[in-house]
């Protein structure tokens, strides 16, 4: 029986168990013992090259000392515990050990105390916790070159049961997209460029890096190089199930100590407590869109950045905080909703973007890349922090010839980005090599902008000579109210009182006026940080397809109701101001 069998098998064997429920706790229950399996194979490793290795596990809880079935006198195998004893012994001594390891003592122990802090032994019955052990006993041999290339296979296996058990899909990444893209930013390991994944999941971004890194490896490389690889990598994962997948993901990918992978919330850290020295080369995400931080989280973002959603937060996180300011190179996967996003806040994320960053691409994705998590329209961003923005290239990935979606027995291919990669170019030359095509356009942004601001300027200038004007009227008011201190005299009182109410009016007025023509102007700025521009070049395909014209008829009822909510906000400034001049008149 070969490996991917074996899985299924246990997951089969899982199924009768009355303590397990779904699969999102099936593929929990597994990974935790695979964890325990592949890490005392490669401590068997280790003791190899190193007589005097102490284990960081305490000696009754390695997998070789209660679980590992061993050959009694007449060879045949058997269990060290019996499956009575099994699950008190788990539950009552083995977790509570992990849990407890004092992570303080060394890199090694703080990941086992990670992997196992959140963890939970999920079966009750014995007898068949003692199969899924013989079935792992006789299929996973670590040390076996043809297993441990088959394990990837397995662990694939693994994260496509994950993407279908409900919320559980969100950590899932096609691996067509994760190569792309750390092929794209390239991380250079002579450099020893950095890599980071803030939302790292089960690993997936991470994984394609080392992959990345090691296939600079030559034969003259020095053994540095190759010990190198393990201390360029960080990644952080929030939810413990997925923070075990990726930790057991990096022992499978050959890191022996992956205590880079922090489990913890890093929305949760404070915004200030962020250092300079831990900022990265390289960035690549997939951050969570469309989820909400607690109340709590976030509060001490900069004001005009504070935010609740998890993609928003990611983003000025990214941009401020976790990438190196003189080239740092990102790249990370974003919904349609923050491209054309209108909200204050998103504006600000994607003028901050353009500010502080060179988005020098934008990869177009079609519908159902991340299907069946999400059938939303995804992008690729990509760009290096250190200079503003000029000019943005959009490239619309197309179905492969016959495809009219994605779905997960047909998904994207790696081989389908040969066409940008092709196309790409060097960003050391802005690019020279890139063309316009059916598929490629560039916007010159410079441009644009100056443009908004020029048109947008002479309002905002009358905005702030208004809000000048009424806080001279303010200071007025003020001094009137000085005057009068201590003063008894009721008509002296009730002239300042007079006087003061006619200069707030005046002041008020002047602020209704200072708004409009702030709003003036801003309408005419903001709309140049809508990047959901459509393709200038595609030729004009008639839709046939019902979802299609869904979509198309759900985004046209979208821009009517904000052209309504632009209407009302407009009519309610003009009357309001009609209004005004009414009550002076």
């Amino acid at each position: 029986m070969n490996i991917s069998s074996t899985i299924k098998s246990i997951q089969d064997i899982m199924r009768k168990d009355d303590g397990v429920d779904g699969d999102a706790q099936r593929i929990g229950q597994l990974t935790w013992m695979l964890f325990l399996k592949v890490f005392d194979q490669r401590e068997e490793e280790w003791e190899d090259d190193n007589s005097k290795y102490k284990s960081p596990i305490p000696e009754k809880f390695r997998w070789r000392n209660w679980a590992k079935y061993l050959e009694d006198a007449d060879g045949k195998k058997k269990p060290q515990i019996q499956g009575s004893e099994l699950i008190p012994f788990i539950n009552n001594e083995l977790f509570p050990a992990l849990k407890e390891i004092d992570a303080s003592d060394s890199p090694t122990k703080k990941v086992i105390k990670q992997v196992f802090e959140d963890s939970n032994n999920y079966m009750k019955n014995g007898s068949l916790m003692l199969a899924v052990i013989e079935k792992l006993e006789d299929a996973i041999n670590f040390h076996d070159f043809k297993t441990r290339a088959n394990l990837g296979d397995v662990y694939e296996q693994l994260l496509n049961d994950l993407r279908g058990a409900g919320n559980a899909g969100e950590f899932y990444t096609p691996r067509a997209i994760t190569q792309f893209m750390v092929n794209r930013v390239n991380p250079n390991l002579t450099k020893r460029e950095t890599v980071m994944d803030p939302a790292c999941g089960t690993g997936g971004f991470l994984t394609a890096a080392i992959d990345h890194l090691r296939h600079q490896l030559s034969d003259k490389s020095s053994a540095d190089d190759q010990r190198a690889i393990e201390g360029l990598i960080h990644g952080i994962e929030k939810k413990q199930l997925p923070h075990l997948l990726c930790t057991t993901n990096m022992l499978l990918h050959g890191i022996d100590v992956p205590s880079q992978i922090d489990h913890s919330n890093t929305l949760g850290r404070p915004w200030n407590d962020w250092r300079a020295d831990e900022k990265v080369d390289c960035l690549i995400t997939n951050p969570p869109f469309g989820g909400y931080e607690d109340d709590g989280v976030g509060t001490d973002y900069p004001s005009d950045l504070k935010t609740r959603e998890t993609a928003d937060m990611f983003m000025a996180l990214i941009i401020k905080k976790l990438l190196k300011d003189d080239g740092g190179r990102g790249a990370v996967v974003l919904p349609d909703g923050t491209m054309f996003g209108n909200t204050l806040i998103k504006g600000k994320l994607k003028e901050l973007l353009l500010r502080e960053c060179n988005l020098h691409t934008v990869i177009r994705l079609p519908n159902g890349v991340f299907a069946p998590y999400t059938t939303i329209k995804t992008n690729l961003l990509f760009f290096t922090k250190g200079k503003p923005t000029e000019t943005i290239w959009f490239y619309e990935h197309p179905y492969p010839q016959g495809y009219k979606s994605y779905s997960k027995t047909k998904p994207i291919d790696y081989k389908e980005f040969k066409a940008e990669q092709d196309w790409w170019g060097k960003e050391e030359d802005g690019f020279a090599d890139r063309v316009e095509s059916e598929l490629a356009w560039k916007v010159d942004f410079k441009t644009k902008k100056l443009e908004a601001e020029a048109a947008a300027k002479p309002h905002w200038d009358k905005a702030e000579q208004l809000n000048n004007q009424a806080a001279a009227l303010d200071n007025q008011i003020r001094d009137l109210k000085s005057s009068i201190v201590g003063v008894t005299d009721a008509v002296q009182r009730k002239q300042v009182d007079d006087q003061t109410v006619l200069l707030r009016e005046q002041a008020d007025t002047l602020r209704l006026a200072a708004r409009d023509a702030q709003t003036a102007g801003d309408r005419l700025y903001w709309p140049i940080y809508n990047l959901d521009i459509k393709n200038p070049n595609a030729a004009a395909d008639e839709i046939h397809d019902p979802d299609a014209l869904l979509l198309k008829y759900k985004e046209l009822l979208g821009q009517i109701e904000d052209t309504q909510n632009q209407l009302k906000g407009e009519l309610a400034a003009a009357l309001a101001h009609h209004f005004t001049n009414e009550a002076e008149v």
